[in-house]
Parts: C-alpha cells; sequence; structure tokens
C-alpha cells in the first residue's frame, strides 16, 4: 500500500473477496518538505495508507527500505547519469524491491499472495504450461513495460487486480469503500527526486563531479561548443543545447571516457537496431533462434516490429523492421506478442545505420553479441 488510491483499492477488493488481507508500506525515509508534488513513498504516503488500511479493517505494516532503495535504486541511477547514460529507476524498484525484496518480506511471513495496485495481468497459459505477464485492459493506464523486470518465479503468486478496470471503475470503488485516497491526485514523478529535479539531486548527491564541462562535438569530430557535463543531457535532445549552428541539431551519442556529447542533424538519431543487457525473459523461454517480436523502445514509444536474437549471459540483439529514432542507453526495451509480455532489457548502445554517401551522420556501432 503506497498510500494512492489504486493499492488502496486492490486492499478493499481483497477483502471484499473474502481473503484474509494484511498491508504493507516501504518506508524510503525520503521527504521533501514543502513539495508540492503528491508523493507514493513520503510520510503523506505513509499516513494515507494507514488510514486507509483503518478504514478497511486491516492490519498494516510498515517496513524500513530505506537501505534498499538506496542501495540499488539511488546508487545506480546516480552512476547511470554519471556514465551518459537515462535510468529507468521504476523498472529497478520493480525489479528488486516491490517484487524482490518485499515480495520476499511477505512470503515469508506466511502470506500465500502478494497483491498490488499495478495495471496489469497475469493469466495461465493452459498450451504453454505457464504464467505470463500481460498488458492491462486499458491500455492508458497499462503499466506492463515497467513490470517485466519481476521475476518470472514470483509470476503465480503475485496478484493484480486492476488489470480489467479503468482509472474511473478504481475511483468509483474507492468511493465505495468510503476511502480517503478516492480523490487522491496520482504521483507521476520519480520519489527521490525533488521538486527541483534531478540535476539538483545528483548535485546534492555527488557534487562538482556530475557537472564537468566538456566539447560539444558535430558529427565530423569538430569541437561546436562546450557542453555543461554529460548528465544534463539525453539522446534524443534538441533544447537547452546552448549552441547555435544555424540548423536544428540533436544528442545523438554521449562518451563518458572522452567527456563528449555529439551532435548531429536528425538522421544521426535513426538505429536499425540495438544491443541490450539484463535480459528477462518474463513470459518466455530463451531461444536460440531469432524471433519476430513487437517491440517498445521507452514508455511512450509505438510498438514496432523487431527480430529478437538472445545471446549469453542475458545479452540480447535487437533489429528493426524499420529504422528508430533515439535508441538510448539505460531505457528499457520491451518485446510483446500481442497483449503478452515477452521480456525486456536495458539498453546498451544502438546499432546505427553505418556510413552512407545520402545520410548526413556517420555510423558508430555499438559493439557485438
Amino acid at each position: 500500500m503506497s498510500g494512492g488510491v489504486d493499492s488502496s483499492v486492490v486492499a478493499g477488493m481483497m477483502k471484499e473477496a473474502g481473503h484474509d488481507v494484511v498491508g504493507v508500506t516501504m518506508c524510503f525515509s525520503i521527504n521533501h518538505p514543502g513539495s508540492k508534488k503528491p508523493s507514493c513513498c513520503g510520510v503523506d504516503g505513509i499516513q494515507d495508507a494507514q488510514r486507509a488500511a483503518q478504514i478497511l479493517g486491516i492490519p498494516h505494516y510498515v517496513l524500513d527500505f530505506a537501505k534498499d532503495i538506496d542501495e540499488h535504486i539511488i546508487e545506480d541511477f546516480t552512476n547511470e547519469y554519471l556514465s551518459g547514460r537515462t535510468p529507468n529507476p521504476c523498472v529497478r524498484c520493480n525489479q528488486y524491491l516491490k517484487f524482490g525484496t518485499l515480495y520476499r518480506k511477505v512470503k515469508s511471513l506466511g502470506a500465500d499472495c502478494f497483491a498490488t495496485g499495478h495495471y496489469a495481468r497475469i493469466e495461465y497459459n493452459e498450451a504453454t504450461a505457464r504464467f505470463e505477464l500481460k498488458k492491462a485492459k486499458d491500455l492508458k493506464k497499462d503499466q506492463s513495460y515497467f513490470l517485466y523486470s519481476i521475476p518470472k518465479e514470483t509470476l503465480p503468486s503475485v496478484l493484480f487486480p486492476l488489470g480489467n478496470l479503468t482509472k474511473s471503475e478504481v475511483r468509483e470503488l474507492a468511493r465505495k469503500y468510503n476511502l480517503n485516497t478516492a480523490e487522491k491526485p496520482e504521483s507521476q514523478d520519480i520519489c527521490f527526486v525533488p521538486d527541483a529535479g534531478y540535476k539538483k539531486f545528483l548535485e546534492d548527491r555527488v557534487g562538482g563531479r556530475v557537472f564537468q564541462p566538456g566539447d560539444f562535438l558535430d558529427q565530423d569530430g569538430k569541437v561546436v561548443g562546450e557542453h555543461k557535463g554529460i548528465a544534463h543531457y539525453t539522446i534524443g535532445q534538441r533544447d537547452k543545447l546552448g549552441i547555435a549552428l544555424g540548423h536544428p541539431v540533436y544528442v545523438y551519442k554521449i562518451n563518458k571516457e572522452t567527456n563528449t556529447v555529439h551532435v548531429g542533424p536528425e538522421s544521426c538519431l535513426y538505429a536499425q537496431g540495438l544491443l541490450a543487457g539484463q535480459f528477462n525473459p518474463v513470459s518466455m523461454d530463451i531461444l536460440r533462434e531469432t524471433v519476430e517480436v513487437q517491440v517498445r523502445i521507452r514508455y511512450n514509444a509505438p510498438e514496432v516490429k523487431g527480430y529478437l536474437t538472445c545471446g549469453g549471459n542475458g545479452r540480447i540483439k535487437l533489429e528493426f523492421e524499420q529504422p528508430q529514432k533515439a535508441v538510448t542507453p539505460g531505457q528499457s526495451v520491451v518485446f510483446y506478442d500481442e497483449d503478452i509480455v515477452l521480456g525486456g532489457a536495458v539498453i546498451d548502445g544502438p546499432i546505427n545505420l553505418g556510413e552512407r554517401k545520402e545520410d548526413a551522420c556517420h555510423g558508430h556501432h555499438a559493439g557485438s553479441l
């Protein structure tokens, strides 16, 4: 129970269905005094969860996860930005905290199932004799992209009761249960990043290391300006570069080793594929042959057709049917078969189009599988 409407309603649904329900909340010891944003993990969130449990008449426990979030999420978030990558902390939180440490904790305390307020579904496939992670019915609320990283062995005892509901139906249930969270706005931002933004957060955490200036290079390797530190930039960025070349340029590569940010025309952003690591085949077997999949390279990107090849040690190679724009190291690539989430991985880099005369940009290969 995060203190939001979704997890509060799940507790109510479980109780109404006749289950013996216990509410648990992770305390991250995060507090942003004066923040205008609703938080899922601050003091207010814990108090809202406690109040919801009280209204529902269920026991509620707060578990200390401050060390866990620092070790598994915040440290990685910091290191990724310092490496010129763009991390996705919500994916890691699901993997290491919610469906990692917290799941193991509630199971060790004797719980049969672990129910959360995520918008996704888990269904058993008789033909393949396995549980599969699936998209939510309400695709506007679907969170399956952020859930691909959960361990597949947890699927038989994880429940997503909101998987077939819309947000308005969830709020209607909250009103029916007289919950204090019924009209609570959603928390959208990263819980440990204050209102001032992630750059201020990084500066406070690691000091000047994060903002070492360096060179902007164009696609021919020519210096065209000075950047403010690689953590300021992400692949595909056009605004707030502080350089004027007389034509639009985009960040298409960030090199930690040389402390350089590479900019070029839009054509530089297109890749024919990508390499990724930390592959989690949540609803599939690892196949040695190449398979056709639907692919999403960031949460709000459309799905496109691609061809997935699995290597060893959690490595994968993906080739797109059509070149895709702004493949971003550190973000997640997720693979679907219609509404089934086959699995996903963390992007290491693009496989670029290579040098062709009609291209305005030179190719930079990311390495081999």
